[in-house]
């Protein structure tokens, strides 16, 4: 996969305000927030998108959603928050770095966008 803007957020090489990080995964702020809080989770180990993830990344996509539900507690969202993530163009993603963004602190309608 070639170098994405999340992965130069990981190697440091563009700052970001980052809230969460550890051997696996980094969450940071989104610079165009949709909701007061919006946090993105990223995986450190290069994947796309989730389509292109693999059995052996299992371990991974669930210590993401963990780390997603552990964020949204420190940020004061415990209760209430929303987990979206977007797999390929028409699906809204635009960074072709899997992340989840975290979204709380605004009511949502569904079914969304």
């Amino acid at each position: 996969m070639s170098e994405t803007l999340f992965t130069k957020i990981i190697n440091r090489e563009i700052p970001a305000e980052i809230v969460y990080e550890d051997d696996q995964c980094l969450a940071f702020k989104d610079i165009n927030p949709q909701a007061p809080l919006h946090v993105l989770v990223i995986p450190k180990k290069s994947i796309a998108k989730l389509a292109h993830a693999t059995p052996e990344d299992q371990a991974l996509l669930g210590h993401l959603l963990l780390t997603a539900n552990d964020v949204a507690r420190d940020q004061g969202h415990a209760d209430d928050f929303r987990l979206v993530i977007n797999n390929g163009i028409e699906a809204g993603q635009s960074v072709f770095h899997l992340h989840v963004h975290i979204l709380a602190g605004r009511s949502f309608s569904w079914p969304p966008g």
